[in-house]
């Protein structure tokens, strides 16, 4: 059976692009026109997954988004026109499972959905790794205990992963280029030391500011 996806978007030129991208994808599309009432629609839709604006007529998709998690973890894209860092980490610390902005590639735009339902059919959302006592969710894109929960942006979570699994051992800058190219995060090499530097401040902020050491001319160590 074909997976449903939902379009919740209130530029028509957009809703048309994206739908006939999802048809000819294998998708079920379904675009949302009634935004006084799209929590409703969306919640009795049965819709796989949702591809949702932030700026959206009514609530905002943030808002929305918020309120839906209240009631289903359907899976959500945020599609947005917006580049800023900290419209991404409201959006995942509302419960998004993924981020992209436009313009978009078409064809990233499809892996991740693709990589979502594939997560979602084998409940690939549960935590199941650790660091010291921080638990570990990629699906979230958050670091938790009990008494705080860091919320990573998709490149942060890269990295850290990537420096976790290979954890005591010197991982090159090259390599963390590599995984997040291989991710489809397409950052430069300025913008990987902004990305660690902001990783290293949110790993303080849980008491491990000595997190992550730097080996010159070598790379970074997760300690």
């Amino acid at each position: 059976m074909k997976k449903k996806i939902m379009i919740v978007e209130d530029d028509q030129a957009i809703c048309r692009e994206l739908k006939v991208l999802l048809e000819t994808a294998d998708y079920k599309a379904e675009i949302l026109t009634d935004f006084e009432h799209a929590e409703e629609i969306i919640l009795s839709s049965e819709a796989d997954l949702i591809l949702l604006d932030i700026n959206i007529p009514g609530l905002n998709g943030e808002i929305l988004l918020k309120h839906l998690r209240k009631k289903t973890e359907i899976p959500v894209i945020m599609v947005t026109s917006r580049t800023s860092e900290a419209d991404e980490v409201l959006s995942m610390s509302y419960g998004a499972d993924d981020y992209i902005t436009k313009p978009y590639h078409p064809t990233i735009l499809l892996l991740r959905i693709a990589a979502i339902l594939k997560r979602t059919e084998r409940g690939g959302s549960e935590e199941s790794e650790t660091y010291h006592n921080l638990s570990v969710n990629s699906a979230r894109g958050t670091l938790s205990r009990n008494d705080i929960e860091i919320q990573l942006t998709k490149n942060e979570m890269i990295i850290f992963q990537t420096l976790l699994q290979k954890r005591g051992k010197i991982v090159s800058r090259d390599e963390l280029m590599t995984n997040l190219w291989n991710n489809h995060e397409f950052i430069n090499d300025n913008a990987l030391t902004v990305n660690i530097s902001r990783l290293r401040t949110k790993l303080a902020s849980a008491g491990f500011s000595d997190a992550i050491e730097t080996k010159k001319k070598q790379g970074y160590l997760l300690l």
